[in-house]
């Protein structure tokens, strides 16, 4: 296969290594295997532009994206509806888009496992026509987001650090808006303190990715936790991968779904494979089955849609 390699130099844990030598590994790693590689390693402010490039170029078999959460989620924006495959290095923070695909975790490993890997339909989402590959969140995780932004931290411990400080801050002040969510025929009104709509159900009992990535539906969690009790323990499910034990989340699954906020404030923001993004008055969020090729470790894909 031809491969061509963007890296983010400034996202997820590339940062912190060193690239050109990573580089060189990962072109002899593909080449023994008989594959060719073209790399690129840019800033984040050319990330766009440089996938955009990439995804258009003829004769590429596999884009391989590198980077944090918007690095990833960008190059398979670019990729839905295409014959291009996605191939993910691992180099967030926590990785559940490519846990969920069984790609190992660490960069090296992820690696040697695209050099016989193979190729995988899977689903995407989008949310008012902007693709998202793991989720689109109000409320709770949006406050998180936007605190922890205003944290200094420079390692993938020091993010962790500053999300728990984050979670603790919601916690003591958590958001609550009022909402209609439209899931087929029904209209469900209610007042949330957080709403998350996933590509796909997440999986029970490990953390928060979705076991099959070709399920073909959305799920949607709805949280009404109030108490600082009850959010504490809604966070500590979530983590568990506990959801259906919460009794302060329903969960539903449709193929679409339309979200409409009656906040009066015009600041409220939603966060998109852990990117913060304005959130629109009203938004529909909607599933497209096997709209995405993406690149997984031998056997995976039988192993992911048994």
């Amino acid at each position: 296969m031809r491969f061509a390699a963007v890296l983010n130099k400034d996202g997820g844990t590339l940062r912190t290594i060193d690239l050109e030598a990573f580089a060189s590994r990962m072109r002899s790693t593909l080449e023994t295997a008989g594959h060719s590689i073209d790399i690129e390693i840019v800033a984040g402010k050319d990330i766009a532009a440089t996938l955009d490039g990439v995804a258009s170029r003829r004769g590429i078999d596999v884009v391989l994206a590198g980077g944090g959460d918007g690095t990833i989620s960008a190059a398979a924006a670019r990729l839905m509806n295409g014959e291009k495959a996605l191939a993910i290095l691992p180099a967030g923070t926590m990785n559940l888009f490519a846990r969920g695909l069984g790609i190992p975790q660490t960069l090296d490993a992820a690696l040697k496992s695209f050099a016989d890997g193979e190729v995988m339909a899977i689903d995407i989402a989008t949310a008012n026509g902007r693709p998202f590959v793991h989720q689109f969140s109000i409320g709770m995780h949006a406050r998180m987001v936007q605190l922890r932004q205003k944290m200094e931290f420079g390692s993938r411990l020091g993010k962790m650090r500053a999300s728990v400080r984050a979670a603790w801050a919601t916690i003591n002040n958590p958001p609550a808006m009022n909402v209609t969510l439209m899931i087929g025929e029904a209209e469900i009104r209610t007042r949330i303190t957080g709403i998350g709509i996933t590509n796909n159900l997440f999986g029970e009992g490990h953390l928060p990715y979705a076991d099959n990535p070709a399920g073909g539906v959305l799920g949607i969690y709805v949280t009404v936790a109030r108490r600082r009790g009850e959010l504490i323990r809604f966070l500590f499910d979530v983590a568990r991968g506990k959801w259906r034990g919460n009794e302060h989340v329903e969960i539903h699954q449709a193929n679409r779904a339309v979200l409409k906020i009656h906040s009066t404030n015009r600041k409220v923001q939603a966060v998109m494979d852990g990117e913060l993004v304005k959130l629109d008055r009203e938004t529909t969020v909607e599933i497209h089955p096997r709209a995405l090729n993406v690149l997984v470790p031998a056997g995976a894909a039988e192993a992911k849609v048994a």
